[in-house]
């Protein structure tokens, strides 16, 4: 059978699959503006899960690579709340009973990059009843984040991170560590030194912009269409958001910039 275009991308069924549900016009934006970014957020942890284990393999080029292209990806996120926005409040009163109790706070492939980046909360798998989306996130939650990873390899490198950071309950969120941020300050003093681990350093941190201005665009955003009242999934809306983007993935790599 010859490879078209059409039969490569499966146009057919993927452009089936927006399929409004109230008759209002914006409802078609909505839609697609949110499976294009579940699309954005799979390849995020296809490259994330990889850049993960090429770290755990002191493999740190191709890693560095996957990381920086996620940071990319996450630019075409945050532009995405550019097209949402355009969206008005009587725009979306009109469709959002088409909504029903929906919600982005029930997205399994965001909860699972929230659990790969190292913000880790197994309450968070009650919110979901299908089986296979419960054991994907309890698997993701039963390994190292991206941030544990890159903390082993500091202390493969000589680094004295300490043991109880290196195996711990990774089901939780790690605290702040003073030590480990020693550890990144090191780095950071001696650049020529541990040069592909200032450059790993300096890839978290660019992440952790990224995801954070993706976050904070996803606030402004909704404050802008729904103002002050509930999320359709039973959030506080923008009060609930403005938590969310006060939460940091890599704090020792925040911390350690006030005291180089």
């Amino acid at each position: 059978m010859t490879i078209t275009y059409r039969s490569y991308l499966r146009l057919p069924e993927l452009l089936d699959l927006q399929s409004p549900l109230s008759g209002v016009h914006d409802e078609l934006l909505f839609v697609t503006i949110h499976q294009a970014s579940e699309l954005w957020m799979k390849l995020c942890l296809h490259e994330l899960g990889e850049a993960r284990r090429r770290i755990a393999a002191d493999d740190l080029p191709p890693a560095l690579k996957m990381m920086a292209r996620v940071s990319r990806i996450q630019t075409q996120l945050i532009q995405s709340w550019e097209v949402l926005a355009t969206m008005t409040p009587a725009d979306y009163a009109a469709m959002r009973g088409s909504l029903g109790q929906s919600s982005g706070f029930q997205s399994d492939q965001y909860r699972c990059l929230e659990f790969i980046l190292g913000n880790r909360n197994a309450a968070m798998i009650d919110l979901f009843d299908e089986p296979a989306v419960r054991e994907r996130l309890a698997a993701e939650l039963a390994v190292p984040s991206l941030y544990d990873e890159a903390l082993r390899l500091l202390a493969r490198r000589g680094l004295p991170v300490p043991a109880e950071r290196l195996a711990r309950d990774f089901t939780v969120t790690a605290p702040p560590s003073p030590a480990v941020e020693a550890c990144w300050a090191t780095v950071y003093a001696q650049p020529h030194a541990y040069w592909d681990l200032y450059e790993l350093a300096e890839k978290l941190v660019d992440l952790e912009y990224h995801v954070q201005l993706w976050r904070f665009g996803h606030l402004k955003t909704v404050e802008r269409v729904i103002g002050f009242k509930s999320g359709t999934g039973g959030t506080a809306g923008v009060p609930y958001l403005a938590r969310v983007v006060s939460h940091r993935f890599f704090p020792e790599l925040l911390d350690v910039r006030t005291s180089l």
